[in-house]
């Protein structure tokens, strides 16, 4: 699957895999963590690229997993649901037994990522384990998995902000 959130880095993404697979479709769907306070625009964005384009999407929602229990709501000033997208994000790809996610994430976009490689190896849990990651010499790729793992693989995590913005330039 390849998760997407409507901003400028995933729709990259999907551009990309659409120039990759073209002229067949995406093979993979996406995956939007529908925190429910999306503005109406980018819901009916995300809507229209799925229709134009004939992408199979699944709407994981944050919702849910507060109805269902799995998350708490945050209370107080100024709550937020964006914690709250990564138990929706693993309760979706545990339900739809997705073994690996396409993301547009990048090292530069916070600390953290900056150890994460290409292939990010998750966990049962779907954590992940700088310790753990399995080298990538070469460009070469480690794809096992056992059955209760999976990975998050993001093909621009090497490109920097202006990257992306000189590609969006680029392309039109």
């Amino acid at each position: 699957a390849m998760l997407f959130s409507g901003g400028k880095d995933s729709i990259v993404m999907l551009h990309l895999a659409r120039k990759a697979f073209w002229p067949g479709k995406v093979p993979f769907p996406l995956i939007h963590v529908d925190t429910g306070h999306n503005f109406p625009e980018a819901i009916d964005y995300r809507d229209w690229l799925v229709e134009e384009y004939d992408l199979d999407l699944i709407v994981g929602s944050v919702q849910g997993s507060i109805d269902k229990g799995t998350a708490v709501e945050e209370t107080g000033t100024n709550p937020s649901r964006n914690g709250l997208q990564a138990i929706t994000l693993l309760e979706t790809l545990e339900e739809y037994n997705v073994d690996a996610a396409f993301g547009g994430g990048r090292r530069d976009e916070e600390k953290a990522r900056a150890k994460e490689r290409f292939f990010s190896h998750r966990d049962e849990f779907g954590q992940w384990n700088p310790k753990n990651q399995r080298p990538e010499l070469w460009t070469l790729y480690n794809g096992r998995y056992n059955d209760y793992e999976h990975f998050r693989i993001f093909p621009i995590s090497n490109w920097t902000e202006m990257d992306v913005w000189q590609y969006i330039a680029q392309e039109r």
